[in-house]
């Protein structure tokens, strides 16, 4: 696995969730899964485990070298010390704060020649340790280079046998920058290769990766159809229609080891379960308490973990003189918490909301223990996305018995069952439009539906809370796509 993030080391998104737990299980079913990554700043050097010998990754200006630290993720159920994780240590690449820049707004201008390095010292890694992978995962876009490599260097030799998988978690990020930067990844100048890397006049290294993988993933069924059709494609409908026979959308399992309200360590001594929601009751309290709220059983708990991006649905919902949310919290009887970071204007918009409504709490940051508390204490929970890929937080709310509110897009798709007020079936609140009235709309819509049909709410939250999206599933799939990706 080739990746810039994994859980618990380096996390901005949901990817980091997916790289450890698909690891998880493939090493459970008795597989040689290995992760390597940077180490960034912020992963201390302290409580890993140094490797003797440096590692040189041949550059095309000349050869960078790299510290190599070793650290394990214990599995569950399993023989053995778990997953190990490789962290290829350089301090003028990584030894800064941010994974990908300062901020989620602001991108490294470095990017390019750090993950070049990444993906280059992957295959040197595998030398250094002779241990030669039958598959070469990379994902997203910083590993979108590995595929390219593996085609144009390394197609023979100990990695001759091996196939490579990109998986998309999301395509609207793909290293996208000036063509001028084709130098730190080759110092020649072919024609065909560089066509591969080149589009709309700039050096795109999801293309790339797009162009030589063997298979390609992405993280939910229907995100793979959005994003062969314009709407969805970021560009790439064209080139990923073209590929689409090497195409596979696989929903993403949960981690139930994490996120799980019954032994949930934050929501101590409140623990609860679907025959027993007595514990979610008094973790709405804490949660009102905390946030500052009133403290009422009867007032319904809007909660939202994002990243503040556009993607997400911040300009419909927060956007000062546009979004709805400020005539949400005004108009109905109800409280919403939010905890987030993202886009400086964004910020800016929710502190000052926060000061101005009496029924609202923001967090800025994000916080592991407040995230849990969250998702255990609200009513409903909040996904206005433009596109999700897959969406993992309507997942956790699902086994927490807090109903999505979701747009029908991508995984959120795939995974919530809208509410038939006729009958009381369903998992959550779904919608297609994206806009400030189609949100206000919903937002009075569940508002009604829960102070008019509290059975419908209980009946939902229980059906949710029995569902399971297990990475056992998942990893069947991703199993049959490495098979097809050797074959090929």
């Amino acid at each position: 696995m080739i990746t810039s993030e994994a859980v618990p080391y380096a996390k901005t998104g949901g990817l980091a969730d997916v790289v450890t737990a698909l690891s998880k299980e493939l090493y459970r079913l008795g597989h040689d899964v290995r992760i390597v990554m940077p180490r960034y700043y912020a992963l201390s050097r302290e409580n890993l485990q140094k490797e003797p010998q440096p590692l040189g990754v041949p550059m095309t200006y000349g050869e960078e070298w790299a510290g190599i630290y070793k650290d394990h993720i214990p599995v569950q159920e399993a023989d053995g010390p778990g997953v190990p994780v490789y962290f290829l240590d350089h301090e003028g690449l990584f030894g800064r704060v941010g994974v990908y820049g300062p901020r989620p707004d602001q991108g490294f201008s470095d990017n390019t020649k750090r993950f070049t390095f990444l993906c280059r010292g992957a295959f040197q890694l595998c030398r250094s340790l002779n241990w030669y992978p039958q598959i070469l995962h990379g994902h997203d876009w910083v590993a979108g280079l590995v595929p390219y490599i593996h085609k144009r260097w390394e197609s023979h030799g100990q990695f001759g046998q091996a196939a490579s998988v990109l998986t998309i978690h999301n395509l609207g990020y793909q290293g996208i920058t000036g063509m001028n930067e084709v130098s730190v990844i080759q110092n020649d100048h072919d024609w065909m290769a560089t066509s591969t890397l080149e589009f709309n006049g700039a050096l795109n290294l999801l293309k790339a990766g797009i162009m030589g993988a063997d298979q390609i993933t992405t993280v939910s069924p229907t995100y793979a159809r959005e994003i062969t059709t314009p709407a969805y494609g970021h560009g790439l409908d064209g080139l990923l229609s073209y590929r689409s026979e090497d195409l596979t959308g696989i929903l993403n399992g949960m981690d139930y080891e994490h996120w799980n309200p019954v032994d949930d360590p934050y929501l101590a001594p409140d623990n609860f379960d679907h025959d027993s929601l007595s514990g979610k009751a008094r973790v709405k309290e804490r949660l009102q308490r905390e946030a500052g709220l009133e403290v009422s059983a009867e007032v319904p708990l809007f909660g939202m973990v994002t990243r503040l991006v556009d993607q997400k649905g911040t300009g419909e919902l927060f956007g000062p003189g546009y979004g709805s949310f400020h005539a949400i919290c005004r108009d109905m009887k109800l409280q919403f918490v939010v905890l987030g970071s993202g886009d400086g204007w964004c910020e800016d918009e929710l502190k000052r909301l926060d000061a101005e409504l009496p029924n609202v709490k923001v967090w800025i940051g994000y916080d592991d223990r407040l995230a849990h508390l969250i998702e255990g204490g609200s009513d409903f929970f909040l996904m206005p996305s433009k596109y999700e890929p897959c969406g993992l937080n309507q997942l956790y709310s699902l086994r927490y018995g807090t109903l999505p509110i979701v747009r029908a897009t991508g995984g959120l798709a795939d995974t919530v069952e809208n509410y038939e007020q006729t009958t009381g079936t369903g998992t959550g609140f779904t919608f297609n439009d994206l806009n400030p009235t189609v949100l206000y709309n919903v937002a009075g819509w569940v508002t009604w539906a829960w102070y008019n049909h509290k059975a419908h709410i209980r009946k939902m939250r229980i059906k949710g809370m029995k569902q399971r999206f297990t990475w056992e599933k998942s990893t069947e799939a991703y199993l049959e796509v490495y098979q097809r990706a050797l074959k090929k």
